[in-house]
């Protein structure tokens, strides 16, 4: 009994011992730099300073996008888009690792029934049997399971946040290909209607040929009309493109693509990013960063406890008639304890414990640099907000100011000593201007998607 009791102490002595060795140690987020993580929009010095906590990315989708067909197209890209399928299935399978992990807790019991016929020189043979069943359980001591069970958890917890970054990478994409495909019916309409002022132009210098005024006009004019039927042929082109790579998002077959007018979308246009620690907990691919690095942490505890011994305890109870048993049989039961206590395994769990701590550093830097890379994007997306919307404002005079001079110019063509050259630079200059405005439109809605997205947006 004295003997018992000294053993019962000298386990709890080292259980005490292995828990001051961090063995049993939970996950606490490290420190790390959010310092100025987002710069000011306007200032070349200043970083931004958030008084508030709302954040844009906390917005629902259908809260910033609320185009009806828009938000249609997302409803089935969330549905079929085999990257975001791919990821739920990934969930699944880290859920039944899980599971697997938790269950090893439990003895494991397992039935294996036997029975045999022997016969000597033609005898009556005998019978014999055996319904053998073994319990075994892994005594967690030293912290192997948990470990195993914890990290298995931050595993789990990466793949939801894995899954959620795919959702918003499908919702911004689409949303990004839709407003392209707009911003792009929008410059083909531009060149239909340059087309238009294109062949005028064209029919007026033919005339005046035919009058004998200005006979060099005409070819010019007609290549200009043609340039002009170029770009439209360009630009029906990258339509159908984008419709293509739109209908793959959705994971259909390329198919035309019913939507709106771009003068006819509305977007935030007031923004509240939020404060760092936020960012780093709306952000899913940062937080699946942290998870990655909270693994990694148990990971290096799972190597830690391969240093200690592992003890296993197995029971088996049998009815059987072997052993010189008679019939019907009795019940044979058995206890076995084991201990097993690396010594020497040439230098696996020394490397491999190595192994673990350099994956840690690696996981930490990793999610540093997500946290220093969710700044910067949210940083871009605020400037180039800014920038196309002082840009596309600029542009709205500038082609106001293009439309009047090439008005002008064409109407004192043939009664001045305005020339051919300078009517059809005025069109270009014209078509340019109005083309790039719209790219800007474009490029402001698409800078609101980004901001959106780089806010941990894409959320129900």
């Amino acid at each position: 009994m004295q003997m018992k009791t000294k053993n019962i102490i000298a386990i709890m002595s080292a259980a005490v011992l292995m828990s001051s060795c961090g063995l049993y140690n939970k996950y606490d987020r490290p420190e790390v730099n959010t310092k100025g993580l987002i710069r000011d929009a306007v200032s070349d010095t200043d970083t931004l300073a958030v008084a508030d906590t709302a954040s844009f990315g906390n917005l629902p989708w259908r809260s910033v996008f609320t185009d009806p067909q828009l938000q249609s197209l997302i409803e089935k890209g969330l549905a079929n888009n085999p990257d975001l399928l791919n990821a739920a299935l990934n969930v699944k399978q880290v859920e039944a690792a899980l599971l697997i992990a938790k269950l090893a807790f439990i003895p494991s019991i397992t039935l294996s029934p036997q029975g045999t016929l022997a016969s000597f020189d033609g005898a009556t043979p005998s019978k014999s049997y055996s319904l053998p069943v073994t319990a075994s359980w892994n005594i967690d001591l030293f912290g192997n399971l948990l470990a195993t069970k914890r990290g298995a958890q931050k595993n789990l917890i990466a793949m939801k946040d894995y899954q959620q970054a795919v959702q918003t990478s499908v919702i911004t994409n689409i949303a990004n290909i839709y407003y392209t495909l707009m911003m792009l019916d929008r410059q083909l309409e531009i060149l239909n209607e340059m087309t238009g002022l294109a062949k005028d132009s064209w029919d007026k210098m033919k005339l005046m040929e035919l009058r004998g005024s200005r006979p060099h006009s005409t070819k010019s004019a007609e290549a200009s009309y043609y340039s002009v039927l170029a770009q439209v042929e360009e630009m029906k082109r990258q339509i159908r493109e984008t419709e293509n790579a739109l209908s793959l998002l959705l994971g259909e077959p390329g198919h035309a693509i019913a939507r709106g007018k771009l003068s006819e979308q509305s977007l935030p246009s007031e923004f509240s990013t939020g404060v760092g620690i936020q960012l780093l907990n709306n952000r899913p691919d940062v937080h699946y960063a942290e998870m990655q690095l909270a693994q990694c942490f148990h990971n290096v505890q799972v190597a830690r406890s391969r240093f200690y011994p592992n003890i296993s305890i197995s029971g088996t109870g049998a009815f059987t008639n072997n052993g010189g048993v008679v019939n019907p049989g009795k019940w044979l039961l058995s206890a076995v304890g084991s201990l097993v206590q690396p010594i020497f395994m040439n230098g696996q769990i020394i490397a491999g414990l190595k192994v673990a701590k350099a994956q840690q550093e690696q996981a930490y830097n990793s999610w540093q640099n997500a946290v220093l890379k969710a700044g910067n994007e949210v940083s871009n997306a605020l400037v180039a907000y800014n920038a196309n919307a002082e840009k596309t404002r600029l542009e709205e005079k500038q082609v106001n100011a293009l439309r009047t001079a090439y008005e002008n110019v064409k109407e004192r063509y043939g009664k001045s000593n305005v020339t051919y050259l300078e009517v059809i630079s005025a069109q270009s200059q014209l078509l340019n201007a109005e083309l790039s405005k719209t790219a800007d439109e474009f490029y402001k809605m698409q800078a609101v998607v980004s901001l959106y997205s780089a806010l941990g947006g894409g959320r129900y």
